[in-house]
């Protein structure tokens, strides 16, 4: 499978070499595709690895990964022209953070709607699923904790399109909480600033959501 990252920063980068690992071919799209701190990236993650623009990045993709910051999301995915991803799962990683002096992060959206919604309504044409956005980089592919492997939390209006998720989710560690609709995304976002304060509160980055069973 071809895997399109809309994003080079931490995140796409750390799910970009989960799917390098996993043996797909990987683009990460870019304003600047000949960066040097993309090196490293391309070196770690083998002769599959590239990058690109974000239009042809989304080209390139089967499936595509949107993990830019909120701030210049609707940006790269103008970009990226939102026809190249018609029909395609797009994994939606993105948070609505918004980041001023001295406080922690907020959502700029909620209650009544969502990154998750804005962003399929920014691709029509594609089927987003809201998954990744509930823990930290470091942790994305192969989770390892003490209590087991933890839960992604997933949503999306397309049955097969969060199959295809779930699937990768397991692939790369982690058991999978099926949230609804798109519309589930406005229950996630706010897990990503529960996440956000629990880590200023003590220090540490350590931590991810389990759902427990009895």
């Amino acid at each position: 499978m071809q895997v399109g990252i809309l994003g080079s920063g931490m995140v796409g980068q750390a799910l970009g070499l989960g799917f390098a690992k996993l043996g797909h071919e990987v683009k990460i799209g870019t304003r600047e595709p000949e960066s040097e701190k993309l090196k490293p990236w391309l070196a770690q993650a083998g002769k599959k690895a590239s990058t690109g623009s974000f239009e042809e990045t989304a080209r390139f993709a089967d499936l595509a990964v949107l993990a830019t910051l909120w701030s210049g999301t609707h940006d790269a995915l103008e970009l990226a022209k939102p026809g190249n991803l018609a029909g395609k799962v797009v994994i939606d990683v993105t948070n609505p953070l918004v980041f001023e002096p001295n406080q922690p992060p907020r959502l700029a959206l909620g209650f009544s709607d969502s990154g998750g919604e804005q962003v399929q309504r920014w691709l029509p044409q594609a089927k987003v699923v809201k998954a990744f956005n509930t823990v930290g980089s470091t942790h994305m592919v192969d989770p390892k904790f003490p209590g087991g492997p933890p839960d992604m939390f997933i949503c999306g209006d397309d049955a097969s399109a969060k199959q295809a998720v779930a699937g990768i989710c397991r692939n790369f560690g982690w058991g999978v909480v099926d949230a609804g609709g798109i519309a589930g995304a406005r229950l996630l976002e706010p897990m990503c600033i529960l996440w956000v304060n629990y880590g200023l509160q003590t220090g540490s980055w350590e931590h991810a959501f389990k759902l427990l069973h009895k």
